[in-house]
């Protein structure tokens, strides 16, 4: 095989499904490697981390093949794989990560260590992380692949459940992993900022953890109608009533035990007027007002080093005006960073497998072609409540 096609950033706003190189068993810097494996992509998705780039709020270059969620069958392997043969349907966290070094063997994986020269952390198709070609297309390359992948259970099982499997590679294990350490456990009251994709994972997970009540508020009356339409409470924060209030309103106390962040550095401050405007750390500052003492706070929503397109010299260098003596007095925890997906996945895989989770419906799941994928963009740009998911190869049609 030779041909390949990707969705390629060509600048602020700007995203085209272009012919790319097929994969090679080379890392980035041009290495040759025998731990890697090719994959025929089965399914990828659009995430709202990917969104960022196409916004222009990164330093994203031009050219870049993205795609960081990817589920795929096992076509061409290095000799150094063992564990994995040619057929195999796996799940590929969005982590890219060697198992080797300290922060792998301690579960860590969106910390390695050694995948990238720029900073400890790598992922496909993204700025900083490591150069690794990113997985909205039709063939792309994984490393250290026995470590990485998550083998999924028979290929026929597996394919009927896909619409959800496809959900593993990040957006299932971020929220989960925001509700796991927001605390969040059997009668919890959580409160979810963010009725986007990740925000409706995170409340998915915190049911399934046993929350007593999961409320998320947005700005989006069109996400918060769908995340009511899944069986959540919600808070219209485009209103001038203050959170606490319509948390009180909700509960009969203006506080709730724990909160988990999906908004992150592009938020927008509440009430008529703020929604017009970007205040990145009103979501921090706003989960620290309404979560009890000594409660915790996840926070998955992603918050960059550099932002150019901030309204404010201090944000454009991450620096945020976070009342952190608020979340000081309050004994709050705090628990930052990009998931660690392999520490959660092949749990939610079973809990997928055995109807415990209804994650595609909840997020709102919606199959496109590779080609529809600058419509898919500009969709979900405009705030739609849905989760696209390319099939590059009408592979579910096929099933």
């Amino acid at each position: 095989m030779s041909g390949n096609r990707g969705v390629v950033y060509l600048g602020a706003g700007k995203v085209e499904v272009q012919k790319i190189d097929y994969p090679k068993m080379q890392d980035p810097r041009g290495r040759k490697i025998e731990h890697g494996v090719i994959l025929k992509v089965i399914s990828t998705n659009i995430c709202g981390s990917d969104q960022h780039m196409v916004r222009g709020r990164t330093t994203a270059k031009t050219g870049l093949v993205l795609g960081h969620e990817i589920t795929g069958e096992v076509i061409e392997k290095g000799s150094d794989v063992e564990h994995l043969k040619i057929g195999d349907l796996v799940s590929v966290p969005f982590n890219v990560a060697c198992g080797r070094c300290r922060s792998c063997k301690e579960q860590h994986t969106g910390v390695c260590l050694t995948v990238n020269p720029a900073r400890a952390g790598g992922a496909y198709g993204y700025v900083d992380m490591g150069d690794w070609t990113g997985g909205q297309a039709e063939y792309v390359l994984v490393p250290y692949a026995d470590f990485n992948l998550l083998k999924l259970p028979d290929r026929d099982r597996a394919m009927e459940k896909i619409r959800d499997l496809t959900c593993l590679s990040d957006i299932l294990p971020t929220g989960y992993h925001g509700a796991v350490t927001a605390g969040v456990g059997p009668g919890s009251t959580v409160y979810i900022a963010g009725a986007g994709p990740v925000g409706l994972a995170a409340a998915a997970s915190a049911r399934l953890l046993g929350a007593a009540v999961v409320i998320i508020g947005d700005v989006n009356t069109v996400r918060l109608a769908h995340a009511k339409a899944q069986g959540f409470e919600i808070v219209d924060l485009s209103k001038d009533a203050p959170l606490h209030e319509q948390i009180a309103a909700l509960l009969g106390e203006p506080e709730v035990d724990c909160a988990v962040d999906c908004v992150g550095f592009e938020a927008r401050g509440h009430g008529h007027d703020g929604v017009k405007h970007e205040a990145p750390a009103t979501v921090l500052n706003s989960l620290m007002g309404v979560v009890r003492v000594a409660g915790k706070i996840g926070i998955p929503g992603l918050y960059v080093t550099e932002d150019p397109g901030a309204a404010d010299a201090a944000a454009k260098m991450g620096s945020l005006s976070i009342r952190f003596g608020l979340g000081w007095a309050k004994s709050h925890s705090f628990h930052t960073g990009q998931t660690p997906v392999m520490k959660y996945n092949r749990q939610l895989m079973q809990a997928i497998m055995w109807n415990r989770i209804n994650i595609a419906e909840v997020v709102g799941v919606q199959v496109i072609s590779l080609d529809q994928a600058p419509e898919g963009y500009g969709e979900f740009d405009a705030g739609v409540p849905k989760k696209f998911v390319i099939d590059p190869h009408k592979s579910f049609s096929a099933a």
